[in-house]
């Protein structure tokens, strides 16, 4: 079978996953989506002859973005989309020159890529994840935050930081998984430092706004993306 010369992109995905991001970081993260379609995975090595003197800028922030058996990247959501096409245009071969299977089976895809779309969770678990700071037990934590509903995420996120702020010292901080199980953003926080306000979350405008006095503060915040709303908010990832 020749190579699919093509895959999906989704531009409102693109715009959800990548606010926050330089042009040029955006730039440096297609060049890497496009070398993971045709090389299939890629080292560190490999990322630095691809973004050349950008390396330094781009990757911390687009390493995130891809998984690693520690050796080799990838981006999952490409990947699924490759298999897709690939399965689609697989089926389509075997079909034979029907005209009648192949527009079935085309519709058949269609409508279940819409349903994989529509089952997909409103904020995503690296958003949690990353803003909680306290790394143990990922893949319960996983699988407590993808049962819970879009209303309980949104509560979560928007509880965590004022949670975050009144714990400094991770050893106090429950664990990931005994928050999510107890749905503790739903109590009261009592804060070590009461006369502190809690840092509240930013707006795309605010942090470039900010960007001048303080360059470095897109390393502090995380994009988070709520539900209804067509632009993201930035909640500090940790508030010491």
């Amino acid at each position: 079978m020749a190579k699919d010369p093509a895959f999906l992109f989704y531009p409102g995905d693109w715009l959800g996953g990548t606010i926050g991001m330089s042009f040029e970081q955006k730039g440096c993260y297609m060049e890497l989506l496009i070398l993971q379609f045709n090389a299939g995975t890629f080292t560190e090595s490999q990322v630095k002859e691809v973004l050349s003197i950008r390396f330094d800028y781009a990757w911390p922030t687009l390493k995130r973005k891809f998984k690693t058996d520690g050796t080799y990247y990838w981006n999952e959501r490409l990947q699924q989309e490759k298999d897709k096409r690939l399965n689609f245009i697989e089926s389509r071969r075997l079909s034979g020159s029907s005209p009648k299977k192949t527009k079935a089976y085309a519709k058949h895809t269609h409508k279940r890529t819409e349903n994989e779309n529509r089952n997909e969770i409103n904020i995503g678990f690296e958003d949690f994840w990353d803003l909680y700071a306290k790394k143990v037990d990922r893949q319960k934590c996983e699988g407590k935050w993808i049962g819970l509903t879009d209303e309980e995420r949104k509560n979560c996120i928007e509880k965590l930081p004022a949670y975050i702020q009144s714990t400094p010292d991770k050893k106090f901080r429950r664990d990931p998984e005994t928050y999510l199980n107890n749905k503790s953003w739903e109590n009261e926080i009592i804060s070590p430092f009461p006369s502190k306000i809690p840092e509240q979350p930013l707006t795309y405008e605010e942090m470039c706004n900010r960007t001048t006095n303080d360059p470095e503060i897109w390393k502090r915040y995380k994009a988070v993306k709520r539900e209804g709303e067509r632009k993201a908010v930035f909640y500090p990832i940790k508030t010491i």
